[in-house]
């Protein structure tokens, strides 16, 4: 089976020269450049209001990125409503397109509120894994 085609196929080309990569994560697209996460692209039929392209950033950088992106919110599917460092372009607002090329050329000029350093999964210890090995059915 041919891999899905992510939604918003077009942020993938406007970053083309930061040689993206994407990752499956919450049955939506991460979009990636070297270590950092830079955006989620987001298209599924729940939660359609929460659609578009979420952004990697920390709360201390909302107030200066509203300023750019009137559009911008919060993701309600994240944090039960509360604010959460992640925001979102939504893909119902009618300027949608221009405020993604415009974030997408923020991105490509090394912008520092926008991308994160996800933390490192620990590892997993050998006893826990033995544990569940060894558990009986």
């Amino acid at each position: 089976m041919p891999p899905k085609t992510p939604p918003f196929e077009f942020v993938l080309e406007e970053l083309a020269r930061l040689t993206p990569y994407t990752k499956p994560m919450f049955g939506c697209t991460a979009v990636y450049a070297g270590e950092q996460i830079l955006v989620i692209l987001r298209e599924r039929p729940t939660a359609p209001e929460d659609n578009g392209v979420w952004i990697a950033t920390t709360t201390e950088h909302h107030a200066s990125l509203r300023a750019e992106f009137p559009a911008l919110r919060s993701i309600g599917v994240l944090g039960g409503g509360d604010e959460t460092g992640w925001q979102i372009l939504p893909a119902n607002h009618s300027d949608f397109e221009d405020s993604v090329l415009k974030l997408c050329a923020l991105i490509r000029a090394g912008d520092p509120r926008i991308g994160k350093i996800p933390k490192r999964k620990k590892p997993k210890s050998v006893k826990a894994k033995l544990t569940r090995r060894t558990r009986p059915d």
